[in-house]
């Protein structure tokens, strides 16, 4: 019940405070919430008055106003009740609440306010109210405490809580101290005792040592009389032995004796009466009692022997003592006879014997004294035993906790570890489910902008987006970018970057959106510009300094290079130590590593004694270039090598002050550290980090790492134990061991963005690697941990015994601080490791796997067999790798021999160089250090070189590291090439293949010298040209894609407001209400009219005519609308600045060209010794579009730009071009849109015209030019070669070189005429001017190729960008025409949509005029929709017929709900309690026979019952003779209804028990209905189709209520069942045995057995007077006895206990109270079954009337008598009786009123 009161308040009233049935009545005591309660029904108006406080006078005064309240609701309320709520009695305030919730239910169901409450009771109640609510408020007061009661009372009980634990606080303090008092007395006695114990025993060892020490005086001789006493104690003693001797053998006489005589007296005994004795055995004797005889004789003859061996043994020890009396008796005469001499012989004798004694004293002494401390020792020894063992128990305990407490603690930190990586996982999963939700909205987003068809662009964005992790959706606004961006513009800047570089790779590589037409593909041009690219790197290397190539061994070492990994206590040196031990390498551990280093520094290590070694090593060293992206060993270890005073050398430290000179000491001390060794430097700084408590940096740790490798000879291998422990150690040892840096090998080959190297290698070769193997000892965390704490254990167990305690407590506390240290640190270093790991893993595996794993997680001995085999594997892996790369040089030289004899001879002139060098010896050139991939030495400029040396340029590659390019051997295509100028002058020789191109793979590239200043110049131009070019293809291609997304917004916004726009509201819907409306008013008997009709016709016209100027009017303004849409400067502007961004590429490709070719210029010229020409004309500029039309003077601008209104549309349009955007009709607005895009292409074309116009013409004037210089150098050369024709044979001098000279000063100037007079030159100058002609003309030609490879590049790109750009503006014009197009085809669709939907319209309303009806339903005609609604109406419906109520029809004379009822009212105002006289029951059903003609209080078969039928009727409900159940009679007259079944009972017993929460035993009407009975009410009914048709009456629903309101006592307010008493009638069965049985069963709860089976009595036994049995009448009835079967009774049956009350409401008899009527006197008072029943309990042994077992009651024969007998729960029928009245009815004639009056007289 607390459960619904709870729902009911927290739910359905929503009170302030949630109340669970634990907190009912705490929550109720204070009265707030009743009142609440209360208020939410609008009957507590005073409610603000309340209080919530928790004091006694606040809830005084709270239940003070709750009580007129409750009373005036008729809830029973009181201040006991009061009371009980405010202490918090249990059940209190639910039982009030549940009496609230039922009056509160019962005026809801009545509807009347409070005020209405209070009015309809009477005045005077109103004042004895009034006076009630004082007198409560009184009392109340009186019974409830005040509040400071309560808290003295609150105090109280504190306090004496308080003081009832202090005192059993006391008490236990008494007892524990009385407990530890006698346990100190019983420790302390305990103490007292042994400490006795060892007196008495020091005491005993003491005298005994003192009496065995005791020498023997010798006295005087005695007295006679003392002889002869002594002589005769002895003799009394001799007597008392003889005397005790006798007695002793006597005894032994007299048992043989005794033993003779029993064996006498046993023997004839025996003889004699051997036979009786035979036949008692044979009678009586047991073998088990003649065993026990023979064990006791056996028994006594074994305790008779041992007592003869005690007793001898006593007479031999009394003899031996006696013997030993008699030898010191002898002895001591014997003294006394040799001590009789002289006084002074016994006075010697007696000091003598002093003497002796003292010495015998002090020996004693000394030897307990030795003893003693002995024992002493002793006892230290073992107590420091003991102490010890225990202290090792302690630590193997405390050693165990340890343990535990770090593998938990291991645990945890795995735990949170697995956490943060689950994090780390959930965080990466949630961002890509984030990033993938919004690139599926950002898709849905542009379908709705791009009508489903996402440009393939976009995605391809969004897709690059979303692969790079970085968000689609903008997240901050770049247009005001600050100094210091935001996270958010950080991204966006990221993206931006991102998606250029992404466009910017298309557009150079053609690929994409960029990718070449079909028509150009044919024209494509190589991809690269191989000469451009030779120029570039050639200069960027010539700027580069000067690296050392790295020399590599002729033959490769055999000695192995690894290291072991692993996590501590893996084995890592257990098992190296085992390696060593196999293998002759060399074991290097950082620890001792550095601490030898420290040792070196402490040792002050000078390099005087390991100079040898040093330089040795440094020699092994391979050299590593000194560029600022790589390190070497040596700056490595330089790098920690400075002064140790000073701390420069140390990181992080402070500035000093440089102004202060450094002192003498410093100076010194600097000297002496730099004297000092490598090693001992770096021992200097680890040690400075070290004791300023910093971690030794990595660069320091692989210095010194490096610093011990280098010491070790190269055929030795080595072995690195635990080292590199980071990815950063790995990546600095490598660095220094092989000086490669991995990171750094790629970036290297690729030096520009926009050329490639033809030469360079196309894969980069690997780089050395530093190990030849890495092994891991894979170990699990638990595991390393469990040997951790084994071997702690093992080294703290496993001490030396024989230290001294001194140095066992110091290498204890020792061991203990480093085993701290490593417990401290293990979990740290584990961290580190997994930490660390992954990126080791992947570096040592991912060039080449190396990586060894070895499971750890075994024995010592077979881990090491297992790192042996692994090594041994290892070895002959790198002895393979050895032969097989000698083997490869072998092969190479074997080629290379191979292919020498088909060399080409050398060159005719082989002493030139040294002629060079004797004509101009102080012009020899210096050797400059050769950068790696060049020529060991160039000349500067200006200086000659000789013609060997440029003929042997042209063979040599451009990077000699690299090889020649396609394997093509150096010098080796020399001798084939030959110049043009050349080959006239040789001779005719066999078919020569054509010579290679220049910037093909056969060319080989000029190599001639450049001036030193030249590269220094055009590197940082070339990359102004490559980052300005970059650039701008980025920023324009940025600007196109952003600008696809404004155009995409902009034409879903025209597209959508367009929509917004048609959709505008009208006014149409008013018009045709207004029609409508009027329509509907016209009176009825105008309808049929014609002249009415003609009229109705007419306004439907106007309102059509109206309608349709609607739509024109909306046609027209839309039209405007779309023609502004399309007047619009937005498309012009839009197509402006898209040409612009097309002409801005074509610019950057111009400038790109230009810039290109004035760096080839200068490039080539300067290799030619010739000054650079200044060009003084400007960069050619395309003309932008103008956006505007302002005037704007032309030296203002940078730009040209270019109007697009002169470009006249008539031009463009005269030459007519095929149409392929305005398809269908032709609108004016898009011919216009047409002309300007065909303008537009004009302009595009004729800029691409311009430009590639420009870059011809600037090809053709570089070829010009170059053809003047060609000319002039021609007849500076013809003039030197008319000497040699002059005088042949002649030697002269040469002239000397200061004419070139004053050449190379010039600066375009025409060489000076030579002088008139002929000038002699040799054959050697001759042949060197040829050899210098032919330079000159190769170098020409390679420039003029690679400027007309730029000239083909630059202008396929124009092209392109051509071509695309007209192929951009035709798709956008498309797409902004098919939007025009889109406008223009909805505003038809809707204009032809809206002048159907008025035909429509028009056409129901003819209808309508035509057939005469109204228009009930609204007309609905909004824009270009028109519908009848049918979910308005403009006139109501005709309300519908009311169907009449049910009608209940009499049925074979069953009585109807009504007439039942009107008898219940009968017999309820006669005779409350349900029993009545025989008679007076009679009478009444006699009186409403007679009565009730015309009032249908009967069925017509009642209304013929005479008087002896209706006795006849009373005699079969009658009970006891002398009562009648009058709701038995109802019950039994309501029939039919489905009779229940025992189970069917039982069941709804428990339903109506559930509902009965508080078990009262009663229920009210809609708990009863709640519970419902075994049938339901629900019948299938069938509703007619006829509306004025009642539906069917449903007579189970009603009996159902009607049941209720019999058997409910209406006495009560609201009225309330007692369902065990309804049950009980409803237990009556056609047998009455099986009735009882069932009442029973119904009472106690549980199913009852029949104990035995008794006969029962058929239907025609039990009604001899009648023809036909309820069986046969009652079909209900003979199914439900049908079903019935037999049952099997089980063991435990009938278990369950009755008590006398129960038993009482079975067998009713009497107990009923008496009616308040006439016939009131006639009633029973008592039951008559009740004294029996109090003999039935005595008999049955419970005299106190408790409740007993069924099986018991049912088993006594009275109660089986009255089972048998009892007719109270039989079904009495009477049908037979209304049967036989029908039938006399029908033969005898009709009986009248007076008649039936005269027989009841």
């Amino acid at each position: 019940m607390s459960e619904i009161l709870c729902q009911w308040l927290n739910q359905e009233l929503k009170v302030s405070q949630t109340v669970s049935p634990k907190s009912f009545a705490k929550a109720f005591a204070s009265g707030y919430l009743i009142g609440e309660v209360l208020h939410k029904f609008e009957l507590q108006h005073d409610f603000s008055e309340f209080s919530e406080s928790r004091v006694s006078s606040a809830k005084l005064s709270n239940f003070s106003r709750l009580e007129p309240t409750l009373r005036l609701l008729g809830v029973q309320f009181d201040q006991n009740v009061a009371k009980n709520i405010i202490t918090e009695k249990p059940g209190a305030a639910t039982k009030l609440l549940y009496q609230l919730y039922a009056a509160l239910q019962r005026k809801k169901k009545s509807g009347l306010t409070g005020v209405e409450m209070q009015t309809v009771q009477p005045v005077t109640n109103t004042r004895l109210q009034n006076m009630r609510s004082e007198a409560f408020q009184d009392r109340l007061r009186n019974l409830i405490p005040r509040q400071t009661d309560f808290n003295l009372m609150r105090v109280t009980h504190r306090f004496q809580e308080k003081y009832k634990h202090m005192k059993e606080d006391l008490v236990r303090m008494h007892f524990e101290k009385l407990e530890k008092f006698q346990k100190l007395e019983e420790e302390q006695r305990r103490f007292n005792i042994e400490k006795q114990r060892l007196n008495r025993r020091r005491q005993n060892e003491i005298m005994a040592k003192i009496q065995a020490a005791i020498i023997q005086i010798p006295k005087p001789a005695s007295n006679r009389t003392l002889k002869v006493l002594e002589v005769q104690k002895m003799m009394k003693k001799k007597r008392e032995a003889e005397d005790v001797a006798n007695e002793i053998k006597k005894f032994e006489a007299l048992i043989k004796k005794d033993l003779q005589a029993k064996e006498s007296t046993s023997k004839p005994s025996s003889d004699t009466v051997g036979q009786t004795t035979a036949d008692l055995l044979n009678t009586y004797s047991d073998d088990d009692y003649i065993k026990k005889i023979q064990k006791r004789l056996e028994e006594d003859a074994f305790a008779r022997e041992q007592r003869e061996r005690r007793r001898r043994k006593l007479l031999m020890d009394q003899l031996i003592a006696h013997e030993a009396q008699e030898e010191a008796y002898r002895e001591e005469q014997l003294i006394h006879r040799l001590m009789r001499q002289s006084q002074q012989e016994r006075r010697i004798a007696v000091q003598l014997m002093h003497v002796r004694r003292e010495k015998e004293v002090l020996w004693q002494n000394r030897i307990f004294r030795e003893k003693q401390y002995e024992e002493r020792r002793l006892k230290d020894f073992q107590d420091a035993l003991d102490r010890e063992a225990a202290l090792a128990k302690q630590a193997k305990i405390d050693y165990k906790e340890q343990a535990l407490r770090e593998k938990k603690i291991h645990e945890q930190i795995a735990v949170e570890r697995a956490q943060a990586c689950y994090k780390k996982h959930y965080l990466i999963c949630a961002e890509i489910l984030d990033q993938i939700l919004d690139l599926s909205t950002k898709v849905a987003d542009y379908r709705m902008l791009t009508n489903n068809l996402i440009p393939y662009k976009l995605m391809h964005d969004w897709k690059e987006l979303f692969f790079n992790g970085k968000p689609i959706y903008e997240q901050a606004s770049l247009k005001h970018l600050q100094a210091q961006p935001s996270g958010k513009q950080l991204m966006e800047l990221e993206k931006r970057d991102l998606l250029d570089n992404n466009d910017y790779e298309e557009y150079k590589n053609m690929i994409g959106e960029w990718a070449l037409p079909e028509e150009m593909v044919d024209n494509l041009p190589p991809s690269h510009n191989s000469i451009l690219g030779h120029v570039i790197h050639r200069l960027i290397e010539k700027s580069l300094p000067c690296q050392v190539e790295s020399t590599v061994p002729e033959f490769p070492s055999l000695a192995i290079k690894g290291c072991l990994l692993g996590k501590t206590f893996s084995g890592k040196t257990t098992a190296l130590k085992f390696l060593q031990k196999d293998f002759p390498i060399q074991i290097l551990s950082i620890d001792t590593l550095v601490q030898e280093a420290i040792q070196a520094f402490h040792d002050h290590e000078n390099v005087s004694g390991t100079l040898p070694i040093q330089n040795k090593a440094e020699e092994k060293a391979p050299p590593v270039p000194q560029d600022n992206r790589k390190r070497s060993p040596a700056s490595l270890q330089n790098e920690f090598s400075a002064d140790p005073v000073s701390d420069e050398a140390l990181p992080g430290r402070e500035d000093t002050d440089t102004k202060n000179t450094p002192k003498a000491e410093e100076v010194k001390s600097s000297d002496s550290f730099s004297n000092l060794t490598v090693r001992a430097q770096l021992g200097a700084n680890s040690e400075k980090l070290l004791k300023k408590g910093k971690s030794i940096p990595d660069v320091l740790l692989v210095s010194i790492m490096v610093n011990a490798i280098n010491q070790i000879p190269a055929d030795q291998g080595w072995v690195l134990d635990g080292f590199p422990m980071t990815l950063n150690q790995a990546k600095l040892l490598e660095e220094a061991l092989t000086g490669c840096n991995r990171n750094l090998v790629e970036p290297e080959h690729k030096i520009s963005m926009l050329t490639v190297d033809p030469t360079a290698a196309k894969e980069a070769p690997l780089p050395p690697a530093a190990f030849d193997f890495v092994m891991l000892l894979d170990i699990s965390d638990i595991s390393l941990l469990n040997r951790m704490h084994d071997t702690m254990a093992e080294a703290f167990l496993t001490e030396t015994p024989h230290k001294g305690i001194s140095q066992r407590v110091a290498a204890k506390n020792q061991d203990t601080d480093g085993n701290q240290n490593l417990r401290d640190q293990i979990q740290h270093r584990i961290i580190g490791f997994l930490d660390n790991w992954p990126l080791l893993e992947r570096w040592f595996t991912e060039p080449e796997d190396i990586l060894i794993k070895i499971n750890a997680e075994v024995d010592k001995q077979y881990l090491c067999q297992k790192v042996k085999e692994m090594f041994m594997t290892e070895i002959i892996k790198k002895e393979n790798k050895v032969k097989k790369k000698l083997e490869e040089k072998e092969a190479e030289k074997k080629e290379v021999s191979l292919a020498a004899p088909p060399l080409p001879s050398p060159p005719p002139f082989p002493a030139e160089p040294e002629k060079e060098k004797e004509i101009h010896p102080h012009h020899e050139p210096s050797k400059a250090p050769a950068a790696r991939g060049k020529p060991p030495a160039e000349p500067p400029y200006g200086k000659p070189e000789s013609l060997q040396e440029g003929k042997g340029k042209k063979g040599e590659t451009s990077f000699k590291g690299k090889g020649s390019p396609k394997g093509k051997s150096s010098g080796g295509k020399v001798p084939a090439k030959k110049l043009p100028g050349e080959s006239t002058d040789v001779s005719p020789t066999p078919t020569v293949p054509p010579p290679p191109k220049p910037g093909s793979e056969e060319w080989v590239y000029v190599n001639e010298p450049i001036p030193e200043e030249m590269p220094s110049f055009l590197v940082p131009y070339w990359e102004l040209i490559e980052n300005s070019y970059v650039n701008t293809i980025k920023t324009v291609l940025r600007h196109l894609r952003e600008d696809q997304h404004v155009v995409l917004t902009y034409l879903y916004e025209i597209k959508t407001s367009f929509q917004h726009f048609l959709r505008r509201p009208d006014h149409k819907q008013d018009f045709v209400s207004q029609w409508q409306a009027d329509f509907n008013s016209l009176p009825e008997d105008l309808w049929d009219d014609e002249e009415t009709k003609a009229e109705a016709h007419q306004r439907v016209n106007d309102l059509r005519d109206r309608l349709w100027d609607i739509c024109d009017a909306r046609k027209e303004e839309a039209e405007r609308e779309r023609q502004d849409v399309i007047n619009e400067s937005w498309l012009q502007d839009s197509i402006g600045i898209t040409m612009n961004h097309f002409f801005s590429l074509m610019q950057a490709e111009l400038n790109r060209f230009q810039d290109t070719k004035r760096l080839l210029q200068d490039y080539y010229r300067g290799m030619e010794c010739k000054i650079p020409i200044a060009d003084s004309k400007k960069f050619t500029r395309i003309p932008l579009v103008q956006l505007d039309s302002k005037d704007i003077l032309e030296s203002q601008l940078r730009i040209p730009l270019v109007s697009r209104v002169s470009i006249s549309p008539d031009s463009a349009t005269s030459k007519p071009k095929p149409k392929t955007i305005l398809r269908g009709r032709i609108d004016s607005s898009l011919e216009k849109i047409e002309s300007n895009l065909e303008a537009d292409e004009k302009l595009v074309i004729d800029t691409w015209q311009q430009a590639s116009g420009a870059v011809s013409h600037m090809v053709a004037a570089e070829i010009h030019q170059r053809s003047l210089e060609e000319e002039k150098e021609n007849q500076l050369a013809e003039t030197k070669e008319k000497s040699p024709q002059m005088s042949a044979n002649k030697k002269v001098k040469k002239e000397p070189p200061k004419k070139k000279k004053e050449e190379k000063k010039e600066k375009g100037k025409s060489p000076p005429t030579p002088e008139a007079a002929p000038v002699m030159v040799t054959a050697e100058e001759i042949e060197k001017m040829e050899k210098k002609n032919e330079l000159r003309l190769k170098i020409q030609e390679e420039h003029l190729a690679a400027l007309q490879f730029e000239e083909r590049a630059t202008q396929v790109r124009l092209e392109l960008i051509k071509t695309k750009a007209l192929a951009f503006l035709e798709g956008f014009v498309t797409k902004v025409v098919d939007v025009y197009k889109l406008m223009e085809k909805w505003l038809g669709e809707r204009y032809l949509n809206e002048m159907a939907s008025v035909e429509k319209l028009t056409e129901v309303a003819r209808y309508h005029i035509e057939t005469s009806t109204k228009i009930q339903n609204e007309l609905y005609l909004d824009q270009e929709d028109f519908f009848i609604n049918a979910d308005v109406k403009v006139f109501p419906d005709p309300s519908p017929p009311i169907r009449p109520p049910p009608v209940e029809k009499e049925e074979n004379g069953t009585l109807t709900i009504d007439q039942l009822d009107n008898l219940r009212d009968q017999f309820l105002d006669t005779a409350p309690k349900g029993v009545i006289g025989n008679k007076i029951f009679t009478d009444i059903l006699l009186d409403l026979v007679i009565l009730s003609l015309g009032n249908n209080d009967f069925p017509s078969s009642w209304m013929h019952l005479t008087q002896p039928e209706l006795q006849e009727l009373t005699s079969l409900l009658t009970v006891n003779s002398e009562f009648v159940d009058w709701r038995k009679f109802l019950l039994v007259t309501s029939l039919p209804w489905p009779i229940p079944r025992e189970e069917e009972l039982l069941k709804t017993l428990q339903r109506f028990k559930a509902v009965d929460q508080e078990q009262l035993g009663t229920v009210t009407f809609e708990q009863y209905m709640q519970a419902g009975l075994w049938f339901a009410g629900n019948e299938d009914i069938k509703i007619p189709e006829n509306p004025l048709e009642p539906l069917p009456f449903n007579r189970q629903e009603h009996l159902i209520e009607f049941f209720f309101r019999l058997f409910a006592d209406c006495e009560k307010d609201p009225p309330q069942l007692d369902y065990t008493q309804m049950l009980l009638y409803f237990a009556c069965h056609p047998d009455p045995v099986e009735g009882v049985y069932r009442a029973l069963s119904v009472a106690i709860g549980t199913h009852v057995f029949h104990p035995i089976k008794t006969p029962t009595l058929t239907a025609e036994e039990t009604y001899p007077s009648t023809s036909a049995s309820p069986i046969k009448e009652y079909p209900e009835l003979e199914n439900f006895i049908r079903e019935e079967k037999e049952e099997d009774i089980p063991e435990n049956a009938n278990t369950e206990k009755i008590s006398m009350e129960t038993l009482l409401k079975v067998f009713r008899g009497g107990t009923e109270a008496q009616d308040s009527n006439r016939f009131a006197s006639r009633l029973k008072t008592e039951n008559i079954y009740a004294e029996n029943f109090v003999k039935v309990f005595h008999d049955l042994g419970d005299k106190n009337l408790e409740p007993i077992e069924v099986a018991v009651l049912l088993k006594h024969p009275f109660i089986q008598d009255l089972i048998s007998s009892y007719p109270d729960y039989k079904i009495p029928d009477i049908k037979p009786i209304l049967q036989r009245s029908e039938h006399m009815q029908g033969s005898d004639e009709e009986r009248s009123p007076s008649r039936l009056t005269d027989e009841k007289k």
